[in-house]
């Protein structure tokens, strides 16, 4: 919101371009599960846009990685996510 303000503009309304931080990181729909994992680890994120192309098609969150992959895996994604 800080940056809304400083803008001068309306806080009670803003955009999601307007309070979105850096640039969007993605996932493809023809993606393996492990790139999932690696792209949330990589940008410590817990939900990722699925595209096909440039149209997205679908989210994939934390918990439909945690059902996929052996426990391991999602314990390192949990954990590379919990690090600041």
């Amino acid at each position: 919101m800080t940056k809304i303000v400083a803008a001068d503009k309306d806080p009670v309304a803003p955009t999601a371009g307007e309070v979105a931080r850096g640039k969007a990181v993605t996932i493809g729909a023809d993606d393996e599960a492990w790139e999932v994992l690696r792209t949330m680890s990589t940008h410590k994120v817990r939900r990722l846009p699925v595209i096909d192309g440039h149209t997205r098609v679908g989210m994939v969150a934390q918990a439909d990685v945690a059902r996929v992959l052996p426990d391991p895996a999602v314990g390192d994604l949990l954990e590379a996510l919990s690090k600041d």
